[in-house]
């Protein structure tokens, strides 16, 4: 059976049997009986259900880390071919199940071919999606307990062809932060506003000004964000004002300055807009990502490693920043490292978008992957003669 068959029906049989965050019982079952098939150490548990799988080949302390997430979404698939998931309303729709499977197929042919000198450790992820994953493996020691110099992460991405690869150094992804603001007044009868206080007129007033903060607190050319609220809700009803009005929304920003400059301003002006009306708030921030930071040097190793595998033409080393986030940004903040992003395809051959429920991981880029992970440890634990 060739490396791609069985890269393929791992991908399969992970996409059959989805699990959610922490709840990976099954999938990391899996990959690590895999890892141990393949002759690596294997360390389970870590952050719950996480696994490391470690790879040593030569005298030298030079080591490498690299990262797949495990976890699937609560959402109901609709496709109907053979792999679908058998688990009702839980499917892979961000294509998890391919970079688990790719990063297996990485350590199958690493372990099989030994072209390093150094140490690679395979670092299987849960709980990508929410953002807690990554900082559970990293507070159960995983950048204490080994010498990680570097660490490298990809994720797919339908919209740009198959088997291309894109990323860029420094701000690659923006943090994703959520807010609550709950403005608590007295309300009243709605024919006699002037005998109680109103938080829909306050609400009003800092929706509004929560617009200002990005064109007016924040650099044009080097700290774009952006700020969006998505709730407004009241209890109010036909003929009453209300006494509460709660406002939620969702921030991204590309640095951590700009994200801290944020969260000082949306408070300022609710403290601001509540006092004016003589209302009272209470303030939530809750940052769920940070921005995804790729270090320079790290990002140009993952280039050349890209460059080796797919081409000069079909690899783009500087990149636009994408608005959406990623949690491997908690583990940029404990190693260098670099995350890249390879085309899952256009138009209905891999195009689907991610989070939807006719999503397919597309098969014909599990190669492309097994390779640029293989490329990347060559290059970097290259023997030394």
């Amino acid at each position: 059976m060739t490396i791609n068959t069985k890269v393929t029906e791992w991908r399969h049989d992970i996409h059959q049997h989805p699990e959610f965050g922490f709840e990976e019982e099954i999938t990391s079952a899996m990959v690590a009986e895999k890892l141990e098939e393949f002759g690596l150490e294997v360390h389970r548990n870590i952050g719950k259900t996480g696994v490391v799988g470690i790879l040593k080949c030569g005298d030298s302390e030079r080591s490498i880390g690299l990262r797949a997430d495990m976890d699937a979404l609560h959402i109901c698939e609709k496709n109907t071919f053979a792999h679908c998931s058998v688990h009702n309303g839980i499917m892979h729709a961000c294509g998890h199940d391919g970079h688990t499977a790719m990063l297996l197929g990485a350590a199958h042919e690493l372990a099989r071919t030994r072209n390093f000198d150094g140490t690679v450790y395979f670092i299987f992820q849960p709980g990508e999606e929410h953002g807690v994953g990554a900082k559970a493996m990293i507070a159960d020691g995983l950048f204490t307990r080994w010498n990680i110099n570097a660490i490298y992460a990809m994720h797919n991405l339908p919209g740009i062809p198959a088997g291309h690869f894109v990323t860029r150094p420094h701000s690659l992804m923006a943090s994703e932060s959520s807010f609550e603001i709950e403005v608590v007044a007295t309300g009243g009868h709605a024919a006699m506003p002037h005998m109680g206080t109103d938080p829909i007129v306050v609400g009003s007033q800092i929706v509004l000004a929560l617009q200002t903060i990005v064109s007016r607190h924040l650099s044009a050319i080097d700290e774009t964000a952006v700020i969006s609220v998505t709730e407004f809700a009241t209890n109010g009803t036909v003929n009453v004002i209300p006494s509460r009005v709660t406002i939620k929304g969702d921030t991204r920003s590309f640095t951590d300055s700009a994200l801290h400059k944020i969260e000082v301003a949306i408070e300022r002006i609710v403290a601001g807009q509540c006092m004016s009306a003589g209302v009272d708030y209470q303030f939530k921030f809750n940052n769920s990502f940070l921005s995804t930071i790729n270090t320079l040097q790290e990002t140009t190793h993952a280039v050349n490693a890209a460059i080796a595998v797919a081409g000069v033409d079909k690899v783009n080393g500087s990149c636009q920043p994408f608005t959406i986030s990623e949690d491997f940004s908690f583990m940029l903040r404990e190693a260098k490292g670099c995350y890249i992003l390879v085309g899952n395809g256009v138009g209905e051959c891999g195009g689907t978008a991610l989070h939807n429920p006719y999503y397919d991981f597309n098969d014909n880029i599990l190669m492309d992957g097994v390779n640029f992970w293989q490329a990347l440890v060559e290059q970097q634990l290259v023997h030394h003669k």
